[in-house]
Parts: structure tokens; C-alpha cells; sequence
């Protein structure tokens, strides 16, 4: 077309369509976060938690909107935090969790507020579908203790460096009646899909990991959640969607027993003290949650020895599925035998920059770190 030529009619209208709905789609992504877990809050049982949803409404309200948006979605989510667990009534959920989850909102909420101011004062608008997914990312892993039951322990989630690669890596550690128990998996597909559904896997763990007497129990809970939830889904998602996952129960009662539950996950490495290196092959291999149906045996979980001062070290395919420059992979097993480590937080460090050296920058895909380390004495 000529410079002073008219585009025909209709075709800039089309061709500025999809931008025009995808920025729109991004400024809505707050509110329906909110509605998001309304819904969660009112369709699902009391060990279920919506606190995610309302913690990632105002961190993705903070760099798209003015301040009078950012706060009036903060309120919105404190909000609606307020209403699920009233709702759900002081009996159907403890009190103590009750008013924490509302204060990991405010708390949030308040952050966002921060982040707002800087982001304008900066002039920085990150819009991109990769950022809202991070920023939801961020909010539905907390930090764990670095210390529970006796044990050291060590997380890191680092964001990858393509556009359309952020989304499902997850894990949680808790503290149980059976022991501290252990998730860490992939959920399959990118973006706000999988941090959807990385919810569900997590609250599903929290109320099994507590109610559960084994680990097969356990993974059976998540494997029925991730059912329901492919039920709600059309297409692709509702036949193909599933779930990596390693599950670990360390014994409260200082035995030195270690079960490790694998279901199509990247196998956990043992670290003993003097250097010595074990991958926690699984026995028999078993399919991802959510296409349960193929496995051959019930979920059945491997023991191992875990030796005092030992250190076990969990991680996503985005780890072994770093590749670089000659399209090599990155071995973790090869990389840390023979080395020893002083504690998990400097385990996980460790990987997280070795891994940076080996691609030369920010890793293809999304990658989760989880490290324990039982005492010396123990």
C-alpha cells in the first residue's frame, strides 16, 4: 500500500481486533480471578482454600491498572477472601487457617498497592500474558518454612525465559499427623490454564496430606480432584490433562525411613554427607495424576534409607530439559555427585546457577527447586 493510500475497508478493523481483545482480555483477568474464587470458595469443601485466586487478582491489578483500580481490586479481594470463609462457617474450617488465609490477602493486597506506585512511577507497564502468569505463579507457591519438624528445607521457582512458557510447576510441604509430607509437579500446558489447575492439585494435597493414612491415599485424592476438574474443561484439557507429580513422606517419630511415591515425575536425588549421590528410581513406573486409569498396580509407594545430615533434592523437567548451546541436557545427577553441600537453601542455589550457565541465560521453560535435609543426629 502507498503512503497516501487509504487501507480498504474493514481491514485495519481487522487486524487491530486481536490486539484490542487481548490487551481487554488482560484487564478483565483481575476481575475474573475474583469471581474465580468465589466460585472455588462455594464449590468446593472446607480443606479447599481460594486464598490464591484473591492474592493474584491485586498483583495483576497492580501493573495494569491506575491506583483507584489497584485498590479498589485489593478491596474487592480482601473482600471476597472475608465472604468464602464466612460462608463456609467457623465449623467447616479452622479458625486459626481461617485468619491467616485473610491475612496473606491483605498482606497482598497491600504489596500490590507498593507495586502500583513503582511501576508508575517508572513508567513500566508490563501487560504481557507471561507477567500476569508469573505474578499468579508467585502467588500460589509460597515460601515454605526453612525449618518444619526438625527438617531444613529450601524452595526456588524461576520463571522462564519464553514468552509462552510460564505456567504449572508447583510444590508444598506440611507438617501432619503422618509426617512431613511433600509435593512437587508439573502440571501439563502453560500459562493462567495451568496455574489454574496448580490450584486445585495444591488444595487437594493440603486436605489430604492431613487426612490421609498413606501416600497412595494421598495421590488417589489428587487424582480425583484432577478428574473433576478435566470434567469442567472441554476439549484437549478434559481427555489430556494431567499432572507430573513425586510424592515423599519423611516419619515424624525420627525413624530414618523415606517413602517417595512417583507418579511420571523427574526422579527426587539423595545427597549424603560424604558426597555419595542416589537417584530415587521409582520400582515400577507409574502414569501421571489424571490418567490414573492406565496404571497397571495400585500406588504404591518406594522406601529408602535417609541418612542423618542427608539431603534430598526434588526439581521439575525444567531443570533436565535445560539445554545448551549444542543442545545437550543439563544432568543433575552428573553435576552434584561428589559435591557436598552445607545445607538445602545453598543446594538449590547451587542448581539455580549452574543451570543459568549451561543455557547462557534464563531457562527455556519454568523450573521448581524443593530441597529437605534431615539433621545431623536425627
Amino acid at each position: 500500500m502507498l503512503r497516501g493510500e487509504a487501507p480498504p475497508e474493514g481491514d485495519g478493523e481487522r487486524r487491530a481486533r486481536p490486539v484490542c481483545s487481548g490487551r481487554l482480555l488482560v484487564r478483565r483477568l483481575p476481575v475474573l480471578l475474583i469471581v474465580g474464587g468465589v466460585a472455588f470458595g462455594v464449590g468446593t469443601p472446607a480443606g479447599y482454600t481460594a486464598a490464591p485466586f484473591f492474592s493474584a487478582a491485586p498483583l495483576v491489578a497492580a501493573p495494569l491498572f491506575a491506583l483507584r483500580g489497584t485498590v479498589l481490586t485489593a478491596l474487592a479481594a480482601v473482600l471476597g477472601e472475608i465472604w468464602v470463609v464466612l460462608y463456609r462457617g467457623g465449623a467447616a474450617q479452622d479458625h486459626g487457617e481461617s485468619v491467616t488465609e485473610i491475612a496473606m490477602v491483605l498482606v497482598v493486597a497491600l504489596s500490590a498497592l507498593g507495586i502500583n506506585r513503582i511501576v508508575r512511577s517508572a513508567g513500566v507497564r508490563p501487560v504481557s500474558l507471561r507477567d500476569v502468569s508469573a505474578a499468579a505463579q508467585r502467588a500460589v507457591l509460597p515460601t515454605p518454612p526453612e525449618r518444619l519438624a526438625g527438617l531444613a528445607i529450601a524452595a526456588r521457582y524461576v520463571g522462564a525465559g519464553a514468552e509462552d512458557r510460564s505456567g504449572g510447576d508447583l510444590y508444598a510441604v506440611q507438617e501432619t499427623p503422618h509426617g512431613v509430607r511433600v509435593l512437587v509437579g508439573d502440571v501439563r500446558g502453560k500459562g493462567l490454564d495451568a496455574v489454574r489447575t496448580a490450584v486445585i492439585v495444591l488444595g487437594a494435597f493440603r486436605e489430604a496430606a492431613e487426612q490421609e493414612r498413606t501416600l497412595g491415599a494421598v495421590a488417589g485424592r489428587l487424582e480425583r480432584a484432577l478428574r473433576r476438574e478435566g470434567g469442567r474443561r472441554e476439549g484437549v484439557e478434559q481427555t489430556e490433562g494431567f499432572t507430573t507429580a513425586v510424592l515423599a513422606e519423611i516419619p515424624a517419630n525420627g525413624h530414618s525411613v523415606l517413602r517417595v511415591l512417583n507418579r511420571g515425575h523427574p526422579s527426587p536425588l539423595l545427597l549424603t554427607p560424604d558426597g555419595g549421590l542416589r537417584e530415587l528410581l521409582p520400582e515400577a513406573p507409574a502414569p501421571p495424576l489424571g490418567l490414573g486409569e492406565m496404571a497397571s498396580r495400585p500406588d504404591r509407594p518406594d522406601e529408602t534409607f535417609f541418612p542423618a545430615g542427608a539431603l534430598l533434592l526434588f526439581y521439575t523437567d525444567g531443570v533436565t530439559g535445560a539445554r545448551d548451546l549444542l543442545g545437550r541436557s543439563y544432568n543433575p545427577s552428573g553435576k552434584l555427585r561428589g559435591c557436598r553441600f552445607p545445607g538445602p537453601d545453598v543446594l538449590v542455589d547451587t542448581v539455580v546457577e549452574d543451570v543459568a550457565r549451561h543455557t547462557g541465560g534464563a531457562p527455556a521453560d519454568d523450573m521448581a527447586l524443593l530441597a529437605v535435609q534431615r539433621p545431623m543426629g536425627a
